[in-house]
């Protein structure tokens, strides 16, 4: 009998969402918000995915490159130095369990890759080596190793400007760094 209700449950909910996800309209709700948006949008996409001149080289990219080396150069080779110690962290050689705290090292590594390795990440890579051949591999590595250091910074910041709140619990990230950063030197927004 359990099985039965669960038979015709699942039943009536494939039917259900069905009818929701293959009958839709050709022109859908995204449709007219991005036709909203593009009119007042379209001039900066168009500028920051423009080659640079005399190539097919997108300028977010190469802002990306610089951003990258920057970070890199700054904070000395962090995404290489500091790889011995990221791996104590992880194994917990530094905590306490009288420590204050709600998640472990562990368990926010796993909570932030959850949130940034995504569909797009592991297509990405064989769309890239399909497209690109082998040797898209070669820039693929490149990019995340030098991408690392961008992602330090970003949770640098995300940490030094995070709220705690009076019930120990913590809430950080661009919201928090950007408002505080620029708050903090005098920057109006």
């Amino acid at each position: 009998m359990k099985n039965l209700k669960l038979f015709v449950l699942s039943l009536v909910s494939l039917i259900v969402t069905s009818t929701t996800v293959f009958g839709q309209e050709a022109g859908g709700i995204d449709e007219k918000v991005n036709a909203i948006f593009s009119s007042a949008t379209g001039w900066f996409v168009n500028l920051i995915f423009a080659p640079l001149p005399g190539t097919s080289f997108p300028w977010i990219v190469m802002w990306l490159v610089i951003g990258a080396t920057v970070f890199t150069l700054y904070f000395g080779f962090i995404q290489f130095r500091a790889i011995r110690h990221s791996i104590e962290l992880l194994r917990g050689d530094y905590s306490d369990p009288d420590d204050a705290g709600e998640v472990s090292h562990f368990q926010a590594l796993a909570t932030a890759l959850s949130g940034t390795v995504g569909l797009g990440n592991i297509a990405g890579v064989a769309v890239a080596i399909g497209i690109g051949g082998p040797g898209a591999t070669f820039w693929m590595i490149l990019a995340g190793l030098m991408g690392m250091a961008s992602k330090f910074t970003e949770c640098t910041l995300g940490v030094h400007y995070r709220n705690e709140y009076a019930d120990g619990s913590v809430s950080g990230g661009p919201m928090y760094y950007i408002s505080k950063g620029f708050a903090e030197r005098k920057v109006p927004g």
